[in-house]
């Protein structure tokens, strides 16, 4: 050998080399997809993420669960991508659907939890995620199911911030109004168990005067078929 270039080059052609380097990149592919975790990020135990996605989507027809995010698997799959942007310990809490929801997930979470009250709305989904949390948790990361044009910069934001500050409330910025994607800290939790029906982490955060991260894409929500429509042609024209 001559020089690095000759290295480099025996590198690539070694057939040894050429299995590691496949069994590296499947072991990544691996990872990706959440049948397994390597070396979890043990202080993410501190900061847990829960994708609410309990909900029947009667508006909808069928389970918007489902729908098919352009380059992204289901929408549950790009929540759960967006989830991670805050955790490597996510939560899926299911409820319609399940288990077909879950076996048509390509991205499994670090677990699931089926909330069998979710008839009762949205608060009951948030208080079954909120129960089934280790004693170790600071607070806990919230995010829904139907928001897939959320900004990932804007979700670092709110991971870095609830980091540096876990006892603060954090939430996205609505208007004049906080809500979801948020950070819960655990001394709001018995606020939590306190909630009915549809109210959500909304009522909790703007009570307590939450700080607000702006994160683009938070009012584009998917309820509907129009909804559906649009936010369809926003993901299309950014694969674009």
């Amino acid at each position: 050998m001559n020089g690095p270039a000759d290295l480099v080059a025996w590198w690539r052609n070694s057939s040894k080399n050429r299995g590691i380097q496949q069994f590296t990149a499947a072991i990544h592919a691996i990872k990706e997809s959440g049948i397994l975790t390597i070396n979890p990020r043990s202080h993410d135990q501190q900061f847990p993420a829960l994708v609410l996605a309990a909900g029947r989507a009667s508006r909808m027809g069928h389970y918007k669960q489902l729908l098919r995010v352009p380059g992204r698997g289901t929408l549950l799959d790009n929540a759960i991508g967006q989830a991670r942007q805050l955790s490597a310990q996510v939560t899926v809490v299911a409820g319609a659907g399940y288990p077909l929801v879950r076996f048509r997930c390509h991205r499994q979470p670090a677990s699931w939890i089926v909330c069998d009250n979710w008839q009762a709305g949205l608060a009951e989904s948030l208080k079954a995620g909120v129960a089934a949390l280790g004693p170790q948790a600071l607070g806990v990361f919230v995010v829904l199911g139907d928001q897939p044009l959320l900004d990932v910069d804007g979700l670092k934001q709110l991971a870095r911030q609830a980091r540096g500050n876990p006892a603060k409330a954090l939430g996205a910025g609505y208007g004049r109004r906080t809500g979801v994607p948020a950070w819960i800290p655990r001394a709001l939790w018995p606020q939590v168990f306190q909630l009915e029906g549809d109210a959500g982490a909304g009522v909790i955060l703007n009570r307590a005067g939450a700080g607000r991260v702006e994160i683009a894409g938070v009012q584009q929500d998917v309820d509907t078929p129009g909804d559906w429509r649009q936010v369809r042609a926003a993901l299309n024209a950014e694969q674009a």
